[in-house]
């Protein structure tokens, strides 16, 4: 029998168990954030000033940006606490809070990805359309729906979690407070809560916004196969290029670090580092890199900069 015990704080064991590559982790993903910051805050900089930007795309990217801003600095931000300071100890509430706050920021993103498909949709299959139907008042609406509804919708998961009464370690084997990783502790009986992961977390949270994405790149390639020209199916395809990059990076990522089997957890850890840190720092290249109208939009504050020296 493992002894069980109220617990008011918990140890996270971050990335890696050995010293020297907790380390180089540590520092690696330093890099990360700060290219993450910088990256994501050159977006939010220029769909501000540039007018030409101030369009429901953009709009939508505006929003992925502080995500992509937020969710990282929730996630990352005690094991880079551990790398400066070697304090590997958490609140329990703090970890309650770490929980609730990525897992609110994760889920909106998501459904922040599905109004961009909506938008590309539009866009595409419906483009006479596209500027009554993606008017600014639709478009807030989605957004404040989005941060409002990804809000709410994680209640259910903690809740649980907060009534947790005992554990068998108050050791974290991650370097982040996640549901599952207080389940493997727990000594209560998880069963509710593994119901509510199914039905809310895994369908509400990722399937539903992943099959209503699906369905808007089902009928978007329809369109864009019956575009008689090779330049205007190209034409067509670039301009959702980027989202659709970004989509399979992230519910690929998704799919790697849940559906791994028990016991693997060092992979999982792998995974929750390349959902929390590297797709975050990734997105803001990807829109830039493949989108002419952020490259364009760049070079004219680049040179406006210029003219002020």
């Amino acid at each position: 029998m493992k002894n069980k015990t109220m617990v008011t704080y918990f140890l996270l064991e971050g990335i890696s168990e050995v010293p020297e590559l907790q380390f180089l982790f540590s520092l690696l993903v330093l890099l990360m954030y700060l290219i993450t910051l910088g990256g994501n805050l050159a977006i939010l900089l220029l769909v501000l000033l540039d007018s030409h930007l101030h369009t429901p795309m953009y709009f939508f990217l505006f929003n992925l940006s502080t995500l992509n801003i937020s969710s990282p600095t929730v996630a990352l931000h005690k094991l880079l606490v551990i790398f400066a300071t070697g304090n590997n100890k958490v609140s329990f509430t703090d970890c309650i809070a770490q929980m609730y706050f990525f897992a609110w920021f994760s889920s909106n993103e998501l459904i922040v990805l599905t109004a961009m498909g909506y938008d590309r949709y539009v866009a595409i299959c419906n483009p006479l359309h596209y500027s009554s139907v993606m008017n600014s008042t639709i478009c807030a609406s989605l957004a404040t729906l989005s941060w409002l509804f990804s809000f709410l919708e994680i209640l259910p998961l903690m809740l649980p979690v907060i009534q947790f009464s005992c554990y068998t370690s108050n050791i974290i084997n991650h370097f982040l407070c996640d549901v599952v990783t207080l389940m493997n502790i727990t000594c209560n009986d998880t069963s509710i809560l593994e119901l509510v992961i199914f039905t809310q977390g895994v369908f509400l949270s990722v399937f539903s916004p992943f099959l209503l994405t699906f369905i808007s790149y089902v009928h978007i390639i329809a369109t864009i196969m019956r575009i008689r020209s090779s330049t205007g199916r190209s034409k067509a395809f670039y301009t959702c290029s980027s989202h659709l990059t970004v989509v399979s990076l992230l519910y690929t990522t998704l799919a790697c670090q849940y559906l791994t089997p028990n016991g693997t957890f060092k992979s999982t850890k792998l995974f929750s580092l390349l959902n929390a840190g590297v797709i975050p720092m990734l997105n803001p290249f990807i829109y830039s890199l493949k989108n002419t109208e952020v490259k364009t939009a760049l070079q004219r504050k680049m040179k406006y900069i210029k003219s002020m020296f």
